[in-house]
Order: C-alpha cells, then sequence, then structure tokens
C-alpha cells in the first residue's frame, strides 16, 4: 500500500464533503421530526445529524492543499468510497430510530435510498413521515449523483474533477456542456432544481394530493426513485391528473440532461434530432401498444382503464421508477415480458434512470446487424452509425463490453440470491431489480418491493449490487483488479 502514491488529503477531503452534504441534508428530517413529535426519529437524527456534520466539516474544511489533479486510480477509489459512506452515514436514522431491527436492514433502506432503486428490506416496511421524509432526500441527492453535486464545488477547493464526473456519470460518455466540467455539474442541477419545483406546485395544486404527499413524490419521481407515502401506491390517489404529472417527469427525469442545456441556449435541433430520445419515446409508444392490446384481448378490464394502467406502468419500468400502479404480476405474460425489457432497457444517458440505457442498446442493435451484412459482404466496410455520426471503435468496444459484463453480472447474481430458494421468477426479477435500480420485481416481491425475505448475507450482497448498478459497473469492478492496484495509475 506505501507504493500506491495517493493523494490523502484530496481523497480524505472529498469524502468528508460527502459526510457533510449528508449530515446538512439530515437537519430537514431533524427539523420535521421535532416540530410533529416524532419522539423516535428526533432522537435518531439528534445522535447523528451534528456527528456527521462535525466530522465532515472538520476533515472537508480543515485540510489544507494546493491546486491538485486527481488521478485515475483516485477519481475511481472516490467515487466507489463516496457512494459507500453516503450509504453507511444514511443509515443511522434508520437504525437508530428502530424502524431497521439491525444495521444490514437499515443499510439496505439507505442503500434503495440513494441508488434511486426506492426499495425496502425491513418485514413491516412501513415508513413514519419522517424516515419517508429522509429517503426522499436521499432520493433526490442520489438522482442526479451526489458526486456531480460536489464537482461543482471542487475547483474551490483546488481539485480538478473531471475523472471523477467520469466515474460517476450515467452513460457511455458525459458531454460537456461548457468548457468547465463544474459550471456543467451546475447547470445539470439547475435543470434538475427547476423540474423538481415545478413538479411541485403541480402537484399541490391539485385537490387529490396533500402538500406532504405531493413533496415526497415530487422528490422521488424526479429522481425516479419512486417512493410513494401509502402502501397502495399511486393507485391510492384515483387520479389520472396526479399519474399524467408523475409520468411527464418521470420522463423528462430519464432524458439526457445535456439535451436541455442545448434547448434553453437556443440549440434546439440538438434535442429534436437525437437518436437516443427518439428510440426512446418509439420505445415507450411500442410498449404501451402491446400492454394495452394484450391486457384488452385477455380480458382484463375496459380499453380505457387498461390504457391508463398500461400507461403509468411502462413508464415506471422505462424510467427505472419502479411506481406501482396494478397488479402488474397478474398482468399477461406478453406484458410482463415487455415490462421486464424494459427494465433492462433503462432510460437515456446521463439521466437519474439506471439500467443499460437506450443509447447502448441502439449500438448493440447496430453492431449485429453491421454483422449479418459482414456475412453476406465480407469485404465491406460498414461503420457502427448513431443517425449520420459513426461511432468510434473504441466506444463500440466499450459498449460491447458493458452489455457481456452486465449480463455476467446479472447471471451470477440470480445464481447467488438462488441460495434463498425462492422461485425462478422472484430471482431472476430481484438481480434485475437491483442491478437496473428499478426496485420493483415480479413473484413473491411483486409490488411491495419488500425483499425481506432475504438472509442478511445476501441483503448486503443486494445493497452492493444496488451501488455498482448505480455506478454503472466498472467503477466497483476496476477496484478488484490486480493492474488498478500497479503503480502509475
Amino acid at each position: 500500500m506505501s507504493n500506491l502514491n495517493l493523494n490523502y488529503k484530496a481523497i480524505i477531503k472529498i469524502l468528508g464533503f460527502i459526510i457533510l452534504v449528508s449530515g446538512t441534508a439530515m437537519v430537514i428530517p431533524w427539523i420535521f421530526a421535532a416540530s410533529t413529535g416524532d419522539t423516535s426519529a428526533s432522537h435518531a437524527f439528534a445522535k447523528c445529524t451534528p456527528f456527521f456534520i462535525v466530522i465532515g466539516g472538520l476533515a472537508a474544511l480543515s485540510i489544507k492543499q494546493g491546486k491538485v489533479r486527481l488521478r485515475t486510480r483516485e477519481g475511481y477509489i472516490v467515487v466507489a468510497a463516496c457512494w459507500m459512506l453516503a450509504s453507511i452515514t444514511g443509515a443511522f436514522p434508520y437504525y437508530l430510530s428502530g424502524f431497521a431491527d439491525n444495521f444490514v436492514d437499515a443499510l439496505f433502506e439507505s442503500t434503495s435510498g440513494f441508488t434511486t432503486t426506492g426499495c425496502t428490506a425491513v418485514a413491516d416496511g412501513t415508513l413514519s413521515p419522517t424516515l419517508m421524509l429522509w429517503k426522499a432526500i436521499s432520493h433526490w441527492l442520489g438522482g442526479m449523483g451526489i458526486l456531480i453535486f460536489i464537482i461543482s464545488i471542487l475547483p474551490a477547493l483546488g481539485i480538478n474533477g473531471q475523472l471523477i464526473a467520469r466515474a460517476e456519470a450515467p452513460g457511455p460518455v458525459l458531454e460537456k456542456v461548457t468548457v468547465r466540467m463544474s459550471d456543467s455539474a451546475k447547470i445539470l442541477y439547475l435543470t434538475y432544481i427547476s423540474f423538481t419545483l415545478i413538479e411541485f406546485l403541480l402537484l399541490a395544486a391539485s385537490r387529490k394530493m396533500p402538500v406532504f404527499d405531493a413533496l415526497i413524490t415530487t422528490l422521488g419521481s424526479i429522481s425516479t426513485g419512486g417512493l410513494v407515502v401509502h402502501p397502495e401506491g399511486i393507485a391510492f390517489y384515483n387520479s389520472v391528473y396526479v399519474e399524467i404529472v408523475i409520468s411527464v417527469f418521470c420522463i423528462l427525469a430519464s432524458f439526457n440532461f445535456v439535451l436541455y442545456h442545448y434547448l434553453v441556449t437556443g440549440k434546439s435541433s440538438y434535442f429534436t434530432k437525437d437518436i437516443e430520445l427518439r428510440a426512446y419515446i418509439i420505445i415507450i409508444v411500442g410498449a404501451l401498444v402491446i400492454c394495452t392490446i394484450g391486457m384488452t384481448a385477455a380480458g382484463s378490464g375496459s380499453f380505457a382503464s387498461n390504457l391508463r394502467g398500461s400507461f403509468f406502468q411502462v413508464i415506471s419500468m422505462a424510467t427505472t421508477s419502479g411506481y406501482v400502479h396494478s397488479a402488474y404480476s397478474v398482468w399477461p405474460s406478453v406484458c410482463q415480458i415487455t415490462l421486464i425489457i424494459l427494465m433492462f432497457i433503462g432510460g437515456c444517458a446521463a439521466s437519474t434512470s439506471g439500467s443499460i440505457k437506450v443509447v447502448r442498446v441502439l449500438v448493440m442493435l447496430k453492431l449485429i446487424w453491421r454483422g449479418g451484412v459482414k456475412r453476406i459482404h465480407p469485404r465491406s466496410v460498414v461503420a457502427v452509425k448513431l443517425g449520420r455520426n459513426a461511432v468510434s471503435a473504441p466506444v463500440v468496444s466499450a459498449i460491447t463490453m458493458f452489455m457481456l459484463t452486465y449480463m455476467f453480472i446479472f447471471i451470477v447474481s440470480a445464481f447467488i440470491l438462488s441460495f434463498q430458494g425462492l422461485d425462478m421468477e422472484t430471482t431472476l426479477t430481484t438481480a434485475l431489480a437491483m442491478l437496473s435500480n428499478t426496485g420493483a420485481a415480479f413473484g413473491e416481491t411483486a409490488v411491495t418491493g419488500n425483499f425481506s425475505m432475504f438472509h442478511p448475507v445476501l441483503k448486503l450482497f443486494l445493497s452492493g449490487l444496488m451501488i455498482i448498478g448505480r455506478l454503472e459497473l466498472f467503477p466497483i469492478i476496476v477496484l478488484f483488479t490486480r493492474n488498478f492496484w500497479g503503480k502509475d495509475r
């Protein structure tokens, strides 16, 4: 370890800011708990909030250093450590308040929050309003990425955050919209905050949803986390208006956020001509048609009710929000398979959605098509293109490697979970729910999103799987390779 030559001061400084952000975010539910008389939650936040603020503040503000550029290895270490640290610190309110009987369940709950997976591993699974507010806040922080927020202030600390952004940002690439990465992060968060405020106002204006419910639902949907106040899900409100508002903002949050910058700055052609965006909309519309027709043909209800239920559930799965509108586990097989496919695909790159991402799926389909052409014309030179732009060989190679690794991890995860002894449907879809950060599965966990039946060791594994999925595999995988820990990385 002495030969690693890491910039420990920079790493500790960034980790300190993560603790500080987490502790500061706990102030809001602490005040809420005190004002509503939630004694157990108030005592829990009173114990951990000041501690994290002090420890995080000392680590972040007391370490002095000059301007430094993080190297590749340090960037990946910071990303992995920060998400693990955020999940650990966020677990204490659940544990100290007595909601979780053990720290493993509390850690699962916290990881589910920050990774926007939105499920639970506690048998009861009913959060108090204060803990629900804390989970909603962790959803919101994790939606755009805690580190993207940190990157916006790193230059003031003398730290270059480019490598951290590469390791943390969802999607094959992180396209910079301005010259400075910190400015890009600020623009992304400004868009994120704007969407949050607009959705909250629209939901609060509804007579069907109280202000507190509107706040929780907004923080859960704009982050594509899928958190709801009532156990019955969104169906509790029985409002088409509420369902449309939530669906619209889930979709907006699953678009590439870089496109919004182009739209605001007058470069609307980037938005309208984006191949990934077009493909994503086609996928959603196609899935909606299949599910509506499938349910109607099976006699599950009227066309209007099937269209309404399919619309919300398709968007929920396509954006990896994991909301539940109806008992989709009893839908016709063609509808269930369609939803599972949507869980695999996920949203667009550089969005709050999880899973594989549409752009990777497009590239792989183009690669398969090129393989067919090469079989017929072996000497032909056929480029993999998205629109008129050819995708470079290194990018195609990286996407291919990601897809193969994703499927490998999914299969291995399902095998590990099979030791629980549950049915095949539950086992396979649980692995997918965690890896895709959807949080909704089929079988025994269907609709409820409760994974309390798993052994504590497997719950730890599921927590790790959520982080691996949120960070898109490689920021965690590289930590277990020998070359990563060699000299001069």
